[in-house]
């Protein structure tokens, strides 16, 4: 009795083994998501350069070409191409503030276009094209005021840039996202934004 109950003890073990062996390996952990995120949204110039670069900073999650500033419900491009709408072409900016501050986004705001220049950059013409920072909090509209002063000192004319409440973000119809990224080798990539990229790369080491 006490014979055969050891032999099915040693049978259940074997299979026992066996099972752990062909049992398949713990899947690996993913990234951990952030905990919080939050949103910047700036204007200067054409959005598809605001997004190129932004786009490449550590920290940002997410960036979304769009419209705002203006008055007109649900803009159109082409409404907005004629600057009677108001709205400015902007960059909504998803980010983790553990990994990159509102305060650096804005120091890379700066850098990557002119804000001495009204209504324009470049060959770019227009109040859709003007220098904006609309901010989502008072914590942001003091933090941009702060960074529109220290920014000023790096530039011989004064900075036009407007700080004002973002009432509304507009989403750019789907061929203006990723637009960079998508056409690189398109002429206003190329001329344009491919400069302000590699300026971007070489500045701050991505």
């Amino acid at each position: 009795m006490k014979r055969g109950v050891f032999g099915l003890w040693l049978l259940l073990s074997a299979w026992m083994l066996r099972a752990g062996d062909s049992a398949p390996a713990p899947m690996p952990e993913s990234s951990p998501a952030p905990a919080r995120t939050e949103h910047a949204t700036l204007g200067g110039g054409c959005f598809w350069c605001l997004e190129a670069v932004f786009e490449l900073v550590d920290g940002v999650l997410d960036v979304v070409s769009g419209y705002a500033g203006g008055h007109v419900e649900n803009p159109t491009y082409k409404q907005v191409c004629t600057g009677q709408t108001g709205h400015a072409e902007v960059v909504r900016i998803t980010y983790d503030p553990a990994r990159v501050s509102y305060e650096r986004l804005l120091e890379i705001f700066w850098q990557c276009h002119d804000p001495t220049s009204l209504n324009r950059q470049g060959n770019d013409v227009g109040p859709q094209y003007r220098s904006i920072i609309l901010y989502h909090n008072e914590a942001q509209k003091a933090a941009a005021e702060n960074s529109r002063a220290a920014a000023a000192r790096h530039f011989s004319r004064p900075i036009v840039t407007e700080i004002v409440p973002l009432t509304r973000f507009y989403p750019a119809e789907a061929y203006h996202q990723d637009y960079f990224r998508r056409n690189p080798d398109q002429a206003y990539c190329q001329a344009v934004i491919a400069p302000k990229v590699r300026k971007f790369k070489k500045e701050w080491g991505r």
